[in-house]
């Protein structure tokens, strides 16, 4: 997809992530960067130097950019250390000693540095393409979905491996991913995309408790929306009287993430709630109960209480909340 408008600055030193779904742009930005593809409007700057932009076009390789591709794209006819050196070939033999000696303490690779790509693992083969990235201390590294050939329980430890690298070196990166919780979990700002064009930019925590638009809210995490109407700083709305997070007045919808809504024994004489089914995960469960207008709500609890069928409940909202008016 054409990407539209994009606008990102990252600090020196800062770990940012472009999250979005499959076809929304964010590997055409990676690549726009990166000077694989030029850009047909706009500028781009790394380190203060313009990159690309009214009738500036720099080379990839002149752009002091680290790539960490999806595939890794590894030599597969040399070692891990040959694979990282390939940056450093320019450098004369006593500093590259050194700083390979450095990358490879840095990134875990002491010892292994001997072996042949298909010798690794895969969370190996990626500290590897990591290495070779960081050895020539680029101004910036991008991150092309790097844990997408990772299995699912190898992928939450080298994110965290990659993470504390990332820091250790004071790197500047880009990473992008489809994955939110890699995203929230990894991060110092999230860059959220969607058609072409960047909606939000914030911390993880900003961004998943007081996300700018309803769409951002949708995809960054699991979302109820009930119909209120805002009064200023209350929202008045089936459950009740709400503080608003800002002002807001007319027709709304208010956003409740599920760990949000309260499950409470149900009280004499007050309309109920009802269960409707439950999702148990062992750390946690997902259960969805009926309003009595009708309304379904998804709640997030613990796993110490059993949510059966047509159990009645009261159901209480931590505040303040998040609002959006509601479109015509």
């Amino acid at each position: 997809m054409a990407v539209n408008d994009v606008s990102l600055t990252v600090d020196r030193g800062e770990f940012i992530a472009l999250l979005g779904p499959s076809g929304c742009g964010k590997t055409t930005t990676l690549r726009l960067i990166a000077g694989f593809e030029r850009v047909d409007a706009g500028t781009i700057e790394i380190d203060g130097a313009l990159m690309a932009g009214n009738s500036v076009h720099v080379q990839p390789e002149r752009r002091r950019v680290g790539m960490v591709f999806q595939e890794y794209a590894l030599f597969p006819h040399v070692s891990a250390l040959a694979n990282i050196e390939f940056g450093l070939r320019r450098m004369p033999p006593a500093e590259k000693r050194a700083r390979t000696q450095e990358i490879l303490e840095m990134t875990g690779l002491a010892g292994l540095e001997g072996r042949m790509p298909h010798e690794l693992s895969g969370g190996q083969q990626q500290r590897v393409a990591l290495a070779r990235a960081l050895a020539p201390n680029p101004a910036l590294i991008l991150l092309d979905e790097p844990f997408s050939n990772l299995d699912a329980g190898l992928r939450a430890r080298v994110r965290a491996e990659l993470g504390e690298i990332l820091h250790a070196a004071k790197a500047t990166a880009i990473f992008v991913t489809h994955d939110r919780e890699e995203a929230l979990s990894m991060v110092d700002r999230v860059a959220v995309m969607l058609d072409g064009s960047v909606k939000q930019m914030a911390s993880p925590h900003e961004l998943y408790t007081n996300p700018a638009t309803r769409s951002v809210a949708e995809f960054i995490g699991d979302a109820n929306f009930l119909p209120g109407f805002g009064q200023g700083d209350t929202i008045e709305c089936e459950l009740g009287v709400l503080a608003a997070r800002k002002q807001i007045r007319g027709p709304v919808d208010i956003l409740l993430r599920p760990e949000n809504i309260e499950l409470l024994p149900a009280q004499p004489g007050l309309p109920a709630a009802r269960v409707r089914h439950s999702l148990f995960f062992g750390h946690d469960q997902l259960i969805t109960v009926q309003l009595p207008t009708g309304t379904h709500l998804i709640a997030r609890s613990g796993p110490s209480d059993a949510y059966v069928s047509d159990l009645p409940l009261q159901l209480a909202v931590r505040s303040p909340v998040v609002a959006y008016p509601r479109k015509k």
